[in-house]
């Protein structure tokens, strides 16, 4: 697509509520300052939301083994020891003459290590250090402005996914203006069975105009909450909030040298990654399970305000903050239809993940959700009014909102969040 383009695309809404789509055409992008912080060390202990997400818990049922996330971002340095053996081949779709594992400046690295890193090395230890990376590289904004670039590497970036064995695609990256060419391919990754995560963006101050892919109604949109629960207030807001996840105070790497991380917010960025690698502890245990039933599983184990449980989402934390230990070692959550999307109640007609294991039967109407004070073993909870500070406490978990986006220099601008 060419900036400019006055053509305008239509799409339904999600929720019972339509808007008109953005123009295609080119926008800023910005990224999320971080302060530096000692070289790599031991960084288990700046990673508070894997306490309070009970992550020791989870591991001992799953560790997101036999799953691959396809990360669409800057790329993934496989050397760092805390991502060696994790990577696998995969695909520089920006054309740049460089490589999947060539990361331009770090983000792509920080968010498959969030996934699946291991730790080893004093490294950040992923969510779920059983799984495996493929990662695509695509161009942000400032490699645009160095280097001529692909202008469609994020919709072959997302087909690539959509045919590898990656059951989860994990997108930190956004821009404020859709693609004919980039529907297509969301619908396509859809078609193939793929679960699509995306950051909704940390631009809620600057006049949180809708990102794409998140905004698209096949992808899950993630914001991002801060050490208490409660909403960024850089987090994007409206009716493409799926879910949630932790994402103030966690560390990434600071640029490609990978000689040490930054403190800081890593945005929604960093919470698509969690709810990516949330995604592959559930679906590790269920092998068997469709994408829409890992989904429904995670938004019905979600932690949610008080007052919730009748169903209603939040503009600013949709189904509420991703649980997966409320799942896998509690049980809350029901898989119901396979051929159904929690995201929009339509049919998708895609087979089980495992063509050879049984659909899980269609459950009946999930049961009403309790108040998080009650529902919540991570923490307590208090109730606000949905004005972008829900009162979420995830026992201290936060969810960072990280503004997902990259840019074309030609086409349309984007931003890593």
């Amino acid at each position: 697509m060419t900036a400019g383009t006055s053509r305008r695309w239509g799409r339904a809404s999600r929720r019972p509520l339509t808007f008109t789509m953005a123009l295609v055409g080119a926008c800023a992008v910005s990224l999320i300052n971080m302060a530096p912080t000692a070289a790599a060390g031991d960084m288990r202990s700046r990673q508070w939301y894997l306490d309070a997400m009970h992550a020791d818990e989870i591991w001992k049922k799953t560790t997101g083994e036999g799953i691959t996330v396809a990360v669409i971002d800057t790329g993934v340095n496989p050397s760092i020891p805390s991502l060696k053996g994790k990577v696998l081949k995969g695909l520089d779709a920006s054309d740049t003459k460089g490589d999947a594992t060539d990361d331009y400046n770090g983000h792509g690295t920080s968010m498959a290590e969030l996934i699946a890193g291991s730790g080893e090395g004093g490294g950040l230890k992923g969510l779920a250090p059983g799984a495996k990376i493929l990662p695509l590289r695509i161009s942000d904004t400032d490699l645009q402005n160095r280097v001529a670039v692909n202008a469609h590497d994020a919709e072959e970036a997302i087909r690539f996914a959509a045919d590898s064995d990656a059951r989860i695609i994990s997108m930190s990256f956004g821009s404020k203006y859709l693609s004919p060419q980039e529907i297509e391919a969301v619908k396509y990754a859809e078609e193939k069975g793929k679960l699509f995560f995306a950051a909704v963006g940390n631009d809620a101050k600057n006049g949180n105009k809708p990102e794409y892919p998140a905004n698209y109604p096949e992808v899950v949109g993630v914001a991002a909450t801060d050490r208490e629960g409660r909403v960024a207030d850089y987090s994007q807001h409206g009716d493409f909030v799926d879910i949630a996840a932790p994402g103030n105070d966690i560390p990434g790497w600071c640029d490609t040298t990978f000689t040490r991380y930054c403190d800081g917010d890593g945005g929604t960025s960093s919470a698509t990654a969690l709810a990516s690698a949330s995604a592959a502890l559930i679906w590790s245990l269920h092998p068997e399970w469709t994408a829409n039933q890992v989904l429904r599983v995670m938004f019905e184990s979600a932690a949610k305000p008080d007052g919730s449980g009748d169903g209603t989402l939040s503009n600013y934390l949709g189904h509420g903050i991703v649980r997966p230990n409320a799942h896998i070692n509690r049980g809350l959550g029901k898989p119901g239809d396979p051929d159904i999307s929690p995201l929009t109640n339509e049919r998708t007609g895609g087979a089980p993940a495992d063509p050879a294991a049984p659909s899980t039967p269609a459950a009946s109407q999930p049961p009403k959700e309790k108040p998080v004070s009650e529902a919540l073993t991570e923490g307590s909870s208090k109730k606000t009014q949905d004005d972008g500070h829900l009162g979420l406490v995830l026992g201290g978990a936060a969810v960072v909102a990280v503004l997902a986006g990259m840019a074309f220099t030609v086409v349309r601008q984007r931003r890593a969040a």
